[in-house]
């Protein structure tokens, strides 16, 4: 009697542990960074997909902030994102068995690194760090990698001063993202500021991938009308990351299905990926190591 009752135990322990790993919807995160109506529609044929191949409900959410992104992944309502360096540190030095890094955005000749870009006016006659003393500067979302960690860093290091209003730049202001940032400095309500893109390519077309080329193609800039006055060091890409407590096969699919989504539907593919790219290939935690040290550094 106590085998059988052993036996009916694991058997019953068993069905709830696969019934635990079955979802009955797949939630993605869309990081800030562009309005949320653009975010949406540049994402939804991955939701199509993701539908289509996981068999579940597939919802796109698109919060105000990079926070609204992070802490949903830290709550459990989000299973995927797609976070900037930054926001992935952000995530794992609250939590870090929460997501794990799977994939990274490849550059087309290969890298998977970025810059975070300083711009002005070009009829401002800024054309360096040097001319925006004493002027306003915009930074982005604080949870942004290349609108503020970065250059938070790098830009006192070139000036010698503090990046506090006043010390070296008239006025020190947040944005909210990168879209308001490339509209605050081409409609002059900063006289400069900071956003993301790959380097690469031509000025004229916001580069080849990143903030300035949406902007490009959401024609909210004439990349003609700009001027790029600074460049920090290559910054690792953000992570997609997945939900650690997902099942193992929805993990493999979603890896699977975003890892070919460049072979398979290339408009897709520009549209997740912010501009032109080689798609996305895999990646894992040690390839943030620096950032998450710079995060703890900027917040001790």
């Amino acid at each position: 009697m106590k085998k059988l009752i052993a036996a009916a135990l694991a058997t019953t322990a068993l069905a709830g542990s696969v019934a635990a790993q079955e979802i009955t919807e797949f939630r993605i995160g869309l990081l800030g960074g562009e309005n949320a109506q653009d975010r949406l529609a540049s994402n939804e044929c991955l939701a199509t997909y993701a539908e289509e191949t996981l068999g579940v409900p597939t919802k796109l959410f698109a919060p105000a902030d990079y926070n609204g992104v992070i802490q949903g992944l830290l709550g459990g309502t989000l299973d995927m994102a797609w976070l900037g360096a930054s926001g992935y540190a952000a995530v794992y030095l609250s939590d870090p068995e929460v997501v794990e890094p799977v994939l990274v955005k490849i550059n087309l000749d290969g890298s998977y690194g970025y810059h975070s870009i300083g711009f002005a006016r070009k009829d401002s006659g800024i054309t360096s760090l040097e001319d925006m003393k004493g002027k306003v500067f915009g930074f982005g979302d604080p949870n942004s990698t290349s609108g503020y960690l970065i250059p938070s860093i790098e830009i006192p290091a070139e000036t010698g001063a503090s990046m506090k209003s006043g010390d070296y730049f008239g006025e020190v202001k947040f944005t909210g993202g990168h879209e308001q940032t490339i509209v605050a400095v081409n409609n002059g309500d900063v006289d400069g500021g900071v956003t993301w893109a790959d380097g690469q390519g031509a000025w004229e077309d916001g580069y080849n991938s990143g903030a300035l080329r949406k902007a490009v193609d959401a024609g909210l800039v004439d990349m003609n009308d700009l001027v790029e006055i600074w460049r920090s060091k290559p910054i690792p890409e953000g992570p997609v990351v997945l939900r650690s407590s997902l099942p193992a096969d929805v993990k493999e699919k979603m890896v699977a299905l975003v890892d070919g989504l460049h072979e398979t539907d290339p408009e897709c593919a520009y549209g997740v990926a912010a501009g032109e790219s080689l798609g996305f290939d895999p990646i894992t935690h040690d390839a943030y190591l620096s950032i998450i040290e710079a995060r703890k550094a900027k917040s001790n």
